[in-house]
């Protein structure tokens, strides 16, 4: 995927990969099967991917997008990795704890507290 093309940023942090959303809203469903993509490809490139996704740019999610962060977790946990979430708006935490979602991520705060919390 060409840079111009990305709707992440994403850094290294030593051995863990922080990606942040560009969008505000993440609802369009071809956005986010290019980030899925995307984020596939970085838990690919790693024997035991350190993942952490940031969502401090993100107003809104949508169902999809919940959708493809269980997909991401999945991943994750079948090469043995660890996958962070932080910086959650309060609105957006609150669907997940309506859904449960909240009891299958590990949800930080701060970038800080997350990146602190690897193993």
């Amino acid at each position: 995927m060409a840079d111009g093309e990305s709707r992440l940023r994403i850094r290294r942090d030593g051995d863990v990969t922080v990606v942040e959303f560009i969008d505000r809203n993440i609802l369009d469903e071809a956005n986010i099967q290019a980030i899925g993509d995307e984020i596939t490809s970085l838990i690919n490139e790693s024997d035991k991917p350190m993942l952490l996704i940031s969502f401090a740019n993100v107003d809104h999610l949508s169902s999809a997008a919940l959708g493809t962060l269980i997909t991401i977790n999945n991943r994750v946990r079948d090469k043995g990795g660890q996958l962070r979430l932080a910086n959650i708006d309060a609105q957006i935490y609150e669907v997940f704890v309506i859904t449960r979602l909240n009891k299958l991520f590990e949800i930080h705060e701060t970038t800080e507290d997350a990146l602190s919390s690897f193993k």
